[in-house]
């Protein structure tokens, strides 16, 4: 019996990724998981970190988002849009969610050394409050909640949309639960002040 790639291939880029422009869409989250784990690499030295029973606080919700985030779920359920936002709208949506991967890029860079896909205390590790973390306090997630939102409400499928709460949700969670840990590890004086300071996801909002 010969393995037919072609149905495989059909199955892995299925669903909402089938007609341009929305495989524009699924074109420019594949770039960017690609690049996020290549720049995994590139990280200090872990002094302390949150317990891993812990961290499925925020992991559950993400992963579970994650799946339904995918094209395929959908597919496989049979359901349709809610909506069909046209090639103009779509558009504009991927250069809106370019922008929100743009932030979240910005957030990682200028993190440099210090950041970490799990919660941690690096070595050396200091607050960082200038470039984009003088803006929000979670540069990362305010760019990837708003890249994915804008993605989810383009596509219409109420499995997108609802990935992209879910993995909101758990990147909220992992928020708070790093401003916990940290300004338990780094000092309150330190980065509770910055919290004071600088809000936490969404922009100009007053800091909480």
């Amino acid at each position: 019996m010969s393995f037919d790639f072609s149905k495989l291939l059909s199955v892995a880029w299925g669903g909402w990724t089938t007609s341009w422009p929305t495989e524009l869409l699924a074109l420019i989250w594949l770039a960017f998981l690609l690049s996020w784990i290549g720049a995994s690499f590139w990280q200090g030295q872990t002094k302390k970190q949150v317990m891993t029973l812990e961290s499925q606080r925020y992991s559950l919700p993400i992963l579970v988002g994650g799946i339904l985030f995918t094209p395929w779920v959908a597919e496989l359920l049979g359901w349709k849009p809610l909506w069909v936002l046209g090639n103009s709208g779509i558009y504009v949506a991927a250069v809106l969610s370019i922008a929100g991967i743009a932030f979240a890029w910005w957030g990682r860079l200028h993190l440099g050394k210090f950041w970490s896909n799990t919660i941690t205390h690096k070595e050396d590790h200091r607050v960082i409050d200038t470039g984009p973390y003088g803006i929000v306090r979670h540069p990362i997630y305010t760019g990837l909640i708003f890249g994915m939102l804008v993605t989810g409400i383009a596509i219409g499928m109420v499995t997108t949309i609802l990935g992209a709460i879910l993995i909101s949700l758990g990147m909220w969670q992992k928020g708070r639960m790093e401003e916990v840990f940290l300004s338990k590890e780094l000092g309150e004086d330190a980065y509770g002040a910055y919290c004071r300071r600088v809000p936490m996801i969404i922009p100009f909002l007053s800091p909480r």
